[in-house]
């Protein structure tokens, strides 16, 4: 693959890891699209005074104001974690595509506030966002169009869940998905079209799971109901796999 400016851009295996030790990784892969993973397990150990600092640096008065009112740790950590990035998501993709500087702190984000989509995060300029986090991680992607992405501890999934997953006939290597990168799959497709949850995981139909990491999918009535596009599956390019621990899927245009 070859971006804009004429590098190559790398396929999306060994362009992101998580490595809780490490605060922030960035990536760049194809489609084009920026990736940006930040350790909560990293923001957990810092002192008080560390973040508030991480916070007074990245985040706008208006953020900094909502954080200072999530009492519940679990929850802040995600949420600073979450919104760092995006932020940086947005900033590298806008340099490395753009030339253009912009300051984490000038990244506003926000969020659709009513009907299917709600709660799906935006930010203003002519770039898309997606976003999900998980244990120790959370991380976003950026790019020109509509994105996907959701991530998962590996791990073994109640068995009620597990037979939710199931796929029944696949004798590629889609049998050997785990459990909890096939929910991955299936949940970053209803992330690209904005549903997440709000849409039965069942809509969506595993296919194939190719070498190359790609995966195929097929919608079903109510998806397609939802966004008729979803009968075009073909047209869009994905990504999934086993990362550092956990199970990760993109799906992007």
């Amino acid at each position: 693959m070859v971006h804009g400016t004429g590098e190559a851009v790398p396929a999306l295996d060994g362009s992101v890891a998580f490595n809780p030790a490490r605060p922030l990784h960035v990536g760049h892969v194809r489609g084009p699209l920026t990736l940006a993973v930040v350790s909560i397990a990293w923001l957990r150990e810092q002192a008080g005074a560390a973040r508030a600092e991480i916070e007074m640096r990245h985040l706008s008065e208006e953020e900094a104001a909502y954080a200072a009112g999530l009492r519940v740790p679990k929850r802040r950590f995600e949420w600073l974690a979450g919104r760092l990035a995006v932020k940086h998501s947005v900033c590298a993709y806008r340099q490395r595509h753009a030339g253009a500087v912009t300051r984490t702190r000038e990244v506003r984000i926000r969020a659709v506030e009513s009907g299917l989509r709600t709660g799906k995060p935006l930010v203003d300029g002519p770039v898309e966002i997606g976003l999900s986090h998980s244990a120790d991680f959370a991380i976003a992607a950026c790019g020109p169009r509509a994105i996907g992405v959701d991530l998962e501890l590996s791990r073994a999934m109640a068995p009620g869940l597990a037979e939710l997953l199931a796929v029944d006939g696949a004798t590629d290597r889609l049998a050997a998905m785990s459990t909890s990168l096939r929910w991955a799959c299936k949940e970053s497709v209803l992330k690209y079209f904005g549903f997440g949850l709000r849409v039965d995981t069942r809509e969506v139909a595993l296919t194939r799971w190719h070498a190359d990491g790609r995966f195929s999918w097929t919608a079903g009535p109510v998806l397609r109901g939802h966004e008729p596009s979803a009968a075009d599956a073909w047209r869009l390019d994905s990504w999934a796999g086993e990362v550092d621990g956990y199970s990760l899927a993109l799906v992007w245009r």
